[in-house]
């Protein structure tokens, strides 16, 4: 069975098939969050906190971090603040982290202050993007995500898709890495946009769990970019994404609908034995008073976002 082993300096996360889904807080990102950005680049880190905080205690397992506020020199800005960022975020909260960047010097400075086992986010299948970060998830003993584009772009062909995510995994192997650290982001593309999409993503998780035996991520609310609200169809996306196969998602957890969703599957699909975490978070739930839920406005805003700096990936919320 794949297992991911994920670990801060007291806690250690295992990512795999017979384990509860990993639920990565996607909150601390200034990507397309600009008044986050500007504190960031003041210095001003309490929102940063506040998230990380709220993320935990609505349930994440893992947090990412990512520091890209700006597209000027990034190669001089991010490294430094990631690492404060990291820094400050490890030691406010026990979870694993996730070091979200596009810029290899950001994720190499990542690493050497991270404490535990941090997931790298991430790689792709382009040709500088293996050879300059394949070597630094050997050399720290790290996990990393595997995005399933490469020069060519995102393909609307699952099958093309399933090829790059194989090509990483191999090309991996060659670097002395196992695939038990490798985690396949297949790509969710906006279902709005994409009619398949969903069923796309279906099918690739079935190949990835059966055919490559990886674990697999992913922008949750993707899925959702462009449509009235969008929580809904996220709380839907989880459960039927976790039945074929996904191990973890990329997500807001402060949303409860979408939470919900993530503790039945783990109840329904036998991760949460004796449904013990179901029982300990809602056994004193109150429903809402009837109508409630009728009456609030539709969200069409939503809990999107995009990760790392490039583009087709996560859209921010």
């Amino acid at each position: 069975m794949t297992r991911t082993v994920v670990a801060s300096a007291t806690k250690e996360i295992i990512i795999g098939f017979d384990q509860p889904f990993c639920v990565i807080g996607e909150r601390i990102n200034p990507t397309g969050r600009k008044k986050l950005a500007a504190e960031m680049i003041e210095g001003n880190f309490e929102t940063v906190k506040a998230d990380a905080l709220a993320q935990v205690a609505a349930g994440a397992t893992m947090l990412d971090v990512n520091a890209g506020v700006t597209a000027v020199n990034p190669n001089e800005t991010e490294p430094p603040l990631l690492v404060k960022t990291l820094e400050m975020v490890q030691e406010l909260v026990d979870v694993p982290l996730s070091i979200d960047s596009s810029v290899t010097a950001a994720i190499e400075a990542g690493l050497k202050v991270a404490k535990g086992r941090p997931l790298v986010n991430s790689v792709t299948g382009e040709e500088e993007k293996l050879e300059a970060i394949l070597p630094l998830i050997k050399k720290y003993d790290v996990p990393v995500v595997a995005i399933s584009n490469d020069e060519s772009g995102i393909s609307e062909d699952p099958d093309v898709r399933f090829a790059v995510a194989k090509k990483i995994v191999e090309r991996a192997a060659d670097f002395g890495i196992p695939a038990n650290d490798i985690v396949v982001d297949p790509l969710v593309m906006p279902i709005g946009a994409m009619g398949t999409a969903g069923q796309q993503v279906f099918q690739l998780l079935r190949r990835l769990r059966e055919e490559l035996k990886v674990n697999t991520t992913c922008g949750l609310s993707n899925v959702s970019f462009g449509l009235p609200h969008r929580h809904g169809i996220n709380a839907a996306f989880i459960p039927m994404v976790i039945a074929t196969g996904m191990t973890s998602a990329i997500m807001n957890p402060c949303r409860p609908q979408e939470m919900e969703a993530v503790r039945a599957a783990n109840v329904l699909n036998g991760t949460d034995p004796n449904c013990q975490e179901w029982i300990m978070t809602y056994r004193d739930h109150q429903p809402a008073a009837a109508g409630q839920a009728a009456a609030a406005p539709a969200d069409a805003s939503g809990g999107g976002r995009r990760r790392g700096g490039r583009a087709g990936r996560r859209a921010a919320g």
